[in-house]
């Protein structure tokens, strides 16, 4: 069973190209689903393009494709990430609605009892935005806030970059040696 991958217009566009780089490299199936805001952000933060994307990608869904197979409970992924996850997506998520793709996709995983594991991207954190991470991981979804590890000693931002990734594939149950471990 593949993963859904959404990449939202918030920054931090780099993880979650770096997450399909990593689950290309271990031959992983992925959904990918990238919103329009997205490709803005994903232009003035990096050097890839949406073409360059959807090469990492197993099956690419436009986002306003609301019957896409991976809006249905019948279609079995092994999880979702959003990477990174804009406040407007978090918030639709929260409140049910599904107006795209994206939010569909997570609206099955959701009630289908799938991972589902966003990495929000803003600070400072509004109350209206704490309450609503709160709502949905009390439904179980994993908040995953890019926080970098020092502990690790990164020597560049490709180590905080790959530190973050390789959490988020360990709450997907993905074997890697992206981090160092705690000893």
């Amino acid at each position: 069973m593949g993963i859904i991958v959404a990449i939202t217009g918030a920054t931090g566009a780099v993880y979650g190209v770096r997450l399909l780089q990593f689950l290309k490299k271990m031959d992983i199936e992925t959904h990918l689903v990238v919103s329009q805001w997205a490709i803005e952000t994903l232009r003035t933060e990096t050097n890839y393009t949406l073409a360059d994307l959807e090469k990492l990608a197993t099956q690419v869904y436009d986002n306003n494709a609301l019957g896409a197979a991976i809006s249905s409970g019948s279609f079995k992924t092994a999880g979702m990430v959003i990477a990174p996850c804009s406040m407007k997506t978090l918030a639709a998520i929260s409140c049910g609605l599904s107006t795209n793709l994206i939010q569909r996709a997570a609206d099955v995983a959701l009630k289908e009892g799938r991972k589902l594991i966003l990495v929000p991207r803003e600070t400072p954190l509004s109350a209206i935005h704490l309450e609503n991470m709160l709502r949905l991981a009390r439904l179980g979804v994993v908040m995953m806030p890019p926080m970098p590890a020092f502990y690790n000693k990164p020597a560049g931002l490709d180590d905080i970059i790959d530190h973050h990734v390789g959490r988020i594939l360990d709450r997907l149950d993905i074997e890697h040696n992206l981090i160092r471990r705690w000893q």
